[in-house]
């Protein structure tokens, strides 16, 4: 019995190291570093799953330290999450707010929630999602250009005026 409880809490361990490890990749994604790629832990999670956790723990600690919650109010927004979760996202969240704090000043993306699949999410995939062959002639691919360059001078407009921006 004493050994299968040494190995128990070896086990939780282990499970505790690796999901710290991998709030602390979300976290050096969110202040302009590597972020942590699909293929590292597409054993854990199937793509969707990686999605909705990568967005909501890249959200939690923006909105966290954008909002300056104190460490209770941070905690409570992790209640639906077991206790070993609720710890490392705690731990990691302490150890590295400041960092966070400095990269929502600093990178004007780092203030902004997305719902929507953003192209720097995309690239954290590290796996093609869509690959284009236009086959258009000159003056078409002029209009696709200028149809882009329209869309993303919306796309920037809303950008800096989204509803949801977080504010230190």
């Amino acid at each position: 019995v004493s050994g299968c409880k040494w190995l128990h809490y070896k086990a939780l361990e282990i499970f505790f190291c690796f999901i710290l490890q991998f709030l602390h990749q979300i976290v050096d994604g969110i202040c302009g570093r590597a972020y942590c790629r699909y293929q590292d832990y597409g054993s854990v999670w199937n793509l969707a799953e990686w999605m909705e956790i990568l967005e909501e723990t890249t959200t939690y600690f923006k909105t966290t330290v954008g909002k300056n919650l104190s460490d209770e109010e941070a905690v409570q927004q992790l209640n639906e999450l077991s206790s070993s979760y609720q710890e490392a996202i705690t731990k990691c969240l302490k150890g590295r707010k400041e960092e966070i704090r400095h990269s929502l000043m600093w990178w004007p993306g780092g203030r902004i929630t997305f719902n929507a699949l953003s192209s720097d999410k995309i690239s954290m995939l590290q796996m093609p999602l869509l690959n284009l062959d236009l086959d258009v002639k000159e003056n078409e691919l002029q209009n696709l250009i200028n149809a882009l360059e329209a869309a993303n001078k919306v796309f920037i407009t809303e950008f800096f005026l989204h509803p949801f921006l977080v504010r230190s």
